[in-house]
């Protein structure tokens, strides 16, 4: 039976006309969530996401079978938030596996036995997942790993306690694939202040100096969260290729000792290194920083924070020296809106909304770690060609007794 076409008009335009009513009145957020939401995954499925900071071979080390990286399989959901479910649904390209020792284990020793054990954790992810992880040592791998499909995946230090002070140790640290290096962490170094204990030598050694040079030397990133507003400056100082902050905020925004401050946000550009935001709640969220007990409900650190923390590095340091450090299964909740790995997009959306354009999402997602990388590597092929490994040792640099 054919219906009159105007009895359809008589039907559909009402009903259109309240649908372009809701739509016109809807909260503006709302009215764009999926156009952003789109370009988000369009960014990140253009360019590897970078990841600075993710503590999984932690939490495989201390999960109820420890260290047993087949146990804690990231095939299957997790316990944790990190699994590779979730890492492609947050379209992670290329990952920065944290290899953290603490600093307390110094006291006990072992801290060279502790740093070999969690790189091999980390290999032993990358090797037992091979169709959906790479190991990728420098930019160009990280591109190879995308382009067949694979999350990029690299190791870095948390902590150069762990190198006992020798750059032999470093050297091979690098050898078995370290792509950075924090310099601290929350203890003070021989060689280096950290953020979180009262300053013993201003920042940098002479022997510190020297560590920095060869990570230069080596190729390997100067990683700069965890220490001290004096070793940053001197850091910047010395460096001959860009620095990372692996996972850090704005102290400005936020007044933790983990933060950046303005003053050495203005000196990025000069040396064309980037900070990673990273999404611990304390660091991203004044109340929760200044939260010291359990009086009433405890405040949340939430998405919006952490744009704040973004806007504020790229509004002093410029676009080109932000990007993004989620510190996930290092931290036990992250803020609402960015509870795991799977809520980049999330992240990407509301940049979009706030209007970053597409390239500027591919710069705070990729383009920016990957130019660090890769001036970072013609450094180090510059250097490699004008002298050798170095011989400096602490005791005759710093005079520190063995």
């Amino acid at each position: 039976m054919q219906v009159p076409a105007r009895s359809i008009l008589r039907v559909l335009l009402p009903a259109l006309a309240s649908g372009f009513a809701a739509l016109a009145f809807a909260p503006p957020g709302l009215r764009a969530q999926d156009t952003h939401l789109e370009i988000a995954k369009r960014v990140l499925s253009s360019v590897p996401l970078f990841d600075g900071h993710n503590d999984l071979p932690w939490a495989i080390r201390n999960a109820d079978a420890p260290m047993d990286v087949r146990a804690y399989d990231i095939a299957r959901p997790t316990q944790g938030h990190t699994d590779l479910a979730r890492l492609r649904a947050g379209g992670v390209g290329a990952q920065f596996w944290s290899v953290y020792v603490p600093a307390s284990v110094m006291e006990e020793g072992g801290g060279a036995r502790m740093q070999l054990e969690q790189i091999d954790i980390a290999h032993q992810i990358i090797s037992d997942h091979r169709e959906d992880l790479g190991l990728a040592l420098t930019a160009a791998d990280v591109m190879d790993q995308f382009h067949r499909g694979k999350i990029a995946s690299m190791l870095g230090m948390e902590g150069g306690h762990a190198i006992e002070n020798s750059l032999g140790a470093l050297r091979a640290f690098y050898q078995l694939g370290v792509r950075y290096m924090t310099l601290t962490h929350s203890a003070n170094v021989d060689w280096a202040d950290s953020c979180c204990e009262a300053p013993e030598l201003g920042g940098l050694s002479a022997f510190g100096e020297e560590v920095v040079r060869e990570m230069n030397w080596l190729g390997m990133l100067v990683d700069i969260s965890h220490v001290s507003p004096g070793t940053m400056h001197d850091v910047l100082d010395v460096a001959e290729a860009p620095v990372i902050f692996s996972h850090s905020s704005a102290k400005a925004v936020t007044d933790h000792p983990r933060n950046v401050p303005d003053d050495v946000l203005r000196r990025l550009p000069e040396n064309g290194g980037a900070v990673m935001v990273t999404f611990v709640e304390s660091f991203v969220n004044q109340d929760v920083a200044s939260h010291d007990g359990p009086d009433g409900e405890a405040p949340r650190a939430t998405l919006d924070d952490v744009v704040e923390h973004i806007e504020h590095i790229r509004a002093v340091a410029g676009i080109d020296h932000v990007a993004i450090g989620g510190d996930f299964d290092g931290i036990d909740r992250g803020p609402v809106g960015l509870e795991d790995v799977s809520t980049y997009p999330a992240l990407f959306a509301e940049l979009s909304r706030r209007g970053w354009t597409e390239s500027e999402l591919r710069a705070l997602a990729a383009d920016n770690l990957l130019r660090v990388m890769r001036v970072t590597e013609a450094t180090a092929r510059r250097l490699q060609a004008e002298r050798g490994p170095s011989t400096a040792t602490i005791e005759e640099m710093d005079g520190l007794v063995p």
